[in-house]
């Protein structure tokens, strides 16, 4: 359902940005600032575990994003605004409708705990009966493994707009972007009876692409709304103290984002 939703999204943004009027959603010497939460998806994954006394490989490992509950507590209290799956992002119009913008996505990446995924390698001695039949049941003791402060994955983009509607303050325009980054996830991970670890750690890289549409008022303030595909590899992920135990991973993601914002003109 997902992917079907960001197929739609796509066609009707390229559609607008191929017959809309001609006339500049944005012009060139705008600048303007974003903030906004976000869901995701993920497809399965194989992730690679190697310290100094095991080396193994799950296969088709399934995770989720995690949301907040709704409540002014958690998404609109100051000191509480980040710890949701939350957007920000800067963007400057270099000429009429095109944008180059620098933003964080802080998405939540979750592994799906008790699920039975296929192993090979070998894992620590107190573990090595779960693994015999080449099949482990991810349960608390073995593996927790999630990127939840976050997956954070900071990022240029490139944006194409064209102008749909125009009567009196209202605009509603569409958009296109792409753009290329670097992660900074904060992994939270207890591995085989380690110490759970969870710190900040530059683990690859993503690109990504998007489509979406902007409602702007009075050309000052405006409502967003972005479905975004895209793909992260990290090959270097921090599991445990030491820093000899890494993991590796690579997937694809599906992000739909609902943003507020403002725009001025120099």
């Amino acid at each position: 359902m997902f992917k079907q939703l960001l197929i739609v999204a796509f066609f009707l943004a390229t559609s607008m940005l191929t017959f809309a009027q001609s006339e500049p959603a944005y012009k060139k010497g705008t600048f303007y600032a974003f903030w906004g939460w976000n869901r995701g998806v993920y497809t399965n994954s194989t992730i690679h575990f190697k310290g100094n006394d095991y080396n193994f490989t799950l296969h088709d490992v399934k995770a989720s994003d995690r949301p907040s509950t709704f409540s002014y507590h958690n998404y609109f209290q100051l000191d509480r605004v980040t710890i949701p799956q939350t957007n920000f992002r800067l963007g400057y119009f270099i000429k009429d409708n095109v944008a180059i913008t620098i933003g964080v996505d802080h998405m939540k990446y979750v592994m799906d705990q008790n699920q039975t995924v296929d192993i090979d390698g070998q894992v620590r001695p107190q573990f090595s009966d779960r693994a015999s039949d080449g099949s482990i049941k991810l349960t608390d003791d073995f593996l927790k493994f999630e990127h939840t402060d976050g997956l954070n994955y900071i990022n240029s983009e490139i944006e194409f707009y064209k102008n749909y509607y125009h009567n009196g303050i209202l605009k509603i325009n569409g958009l296109l972007g792409g753009g290329a980054g670097f992660l900074l996830p904060k992994t939270n991970a207890t591995l085989m009876g380690e110490e759970r670890h969870d710190a900040f750690h530059l683990s690859g890289f993503g690109l990504s692409a998007k489509a979406g549409v902007d409602v702007l008022l009075w050309n000052l303030f405006f409502l967003r709304s972005e479905f975004k595909e895209g793909y992260i590899n990290m090959p270097s992920i921090r599991t445990t103290k030491s820093s000899s135990d890494k993991a590796s991973q690579h997937f694809f993601f599906g992000e739909w984002t609902y943003t507020f914002g403002f725009s001025w003109h120099i």
